[in-house]
């Protein structure tokens, strides 16, 4: 392990400062980088004195020649593709929506391929988005080569993330995973359509009444369990272009809802059931199994109070303000 060194995009996001923490945490050398500057989910999650050790790089996706000097001149032997903007980001600037997460995924497979034999493990954030309407899927669970149907842009770039995957990987043998996350929760989970998940479990430990957005089935995937198959499937070192499908938790959010109430007590939190989000829950993670092996799984519970201990701590230490 100490011959690894990561190169982390979209370092500042929610998976991507839960992946440098647990790199970090475990003594693996690691450049994080983003196009931002805001350290507060990094905050949520290290020390101060993990944080000065930190080798962050401010950088833009887009420059393929930045990341490929990068690479090249920190001897970097993986690479965990994190940066993109979400749903109602690429709705709102479709442009800037293509630009990050089309052209700057291209950007990051071209800087490996330059990179030749040097980067052993590249991993890279697909989405459940790549999917249509739940009617669309028969067969349950849905497996990973199911058709793809995206209803928002945002899935049509994941879409079109995995096709540049399989032509890397048939024009010139760059090989990665792409994984397929659904609802990922807790610390630093803040923006995006399913954040709500998260806000409803520091809405509870404020006292706040909240009401979820979206109701129906949906697959739950606690942070530090995503951080951590993102980091295997780099680590896996396949050949090919896998897509793989995320699953753990495929729960109700009525259920979720239950759960939390009976978790912190006096918790006001509520769904809009009959409000489901255009994805189907039901998902085959056996490929992600054939890639990584056993897969990291927090169980719901456990998840939702560690998050929620998590969260009452950093509102009495000072660093989260659940009003703002």
């Amino acid at each position: 392990m100490n011959s690894q060194k990561f190169l982390v995009t979209g370092a500042l996001g929610c998976i991507g400062a839960w992946v440098t923490r647990h790199l970090v945490s475990e003594g693996t050398e690691i450049i994080a980088t983003d196009v931002s500057d805001d350290f507060s989910r990094l905050r949520l999650l290290m020390t101060d004195a993990e944080l000065t050790g930190l080798d962050f790089r401010k950088v833009d996706v887009t420059d393929s020649e930045a990341l490929q000097g990068l690479i090249e001149s920190n001897s970097v032997s993986h690479v965990i593709h994190l940066a993109g903007l979400q749903v109602p980001f690429c709705k709102a600037d479709p442009v800037l929506g293509s630009k990050v997460n089309v052209t700057g995924t291209i950007s990051v497979f071209e800087a490996v391929r330059q990179s030749g034999a040097q980067i052993r493990g590249l991993a890279y954030a697909s989405s459940v988005a790549v999917f249509g309407p739940p009617e669309l899927y028969p067969t349950l669970p849905v497996p990973d080569d199911s058709l793809r149907s995206p209803g928002t842009l945002y899935g049509v770039y994941k879409v079109a993330n995995e096709d540049t995957a399989l032509l890397y990987w048939s024009d010139w043998q760059v090989s990665s995973v792409g994984l397929r996350p659904y609802i990922v929760y807790g610390v630093g989970r803040d923006q995006g359509l399913t954040s709500d998940i998260a806000k409803a479990i520091l809405a509870a430990v404020s006292g706040t009444p909240f009401t979820i957005q979206f109701g129906g089935p949906v697959a739950l995937q606690y942070t530090s369990d995503v951080a951590e198959m993102f980091i295997r499937a780099a680590r896996a070192e396949v050949e090919g272009a896998a897509a793989c499908n995320v699953r753990n938790d495929v729960v109700s959010v009525d259920d979720f809802v239950s759960a939390l109430n009976g978790i912190v007590p006096g918790a006001e939190v509520s769904c809009l059931s009959k409000n489901q989000l255009p994805f189907p829950a039901d998902l085959d993670d056996s490929k992600l199994r054939e890639v990584i092996g056993e897969i990291p799984h927090t169980a719901l519970p456990k998840a939702i109070r560690e998050t929620a201990d998590s969260f009452k701590r950093l509102i009495s230490e000072g660093k989260l303000n659940p009003g703002a």
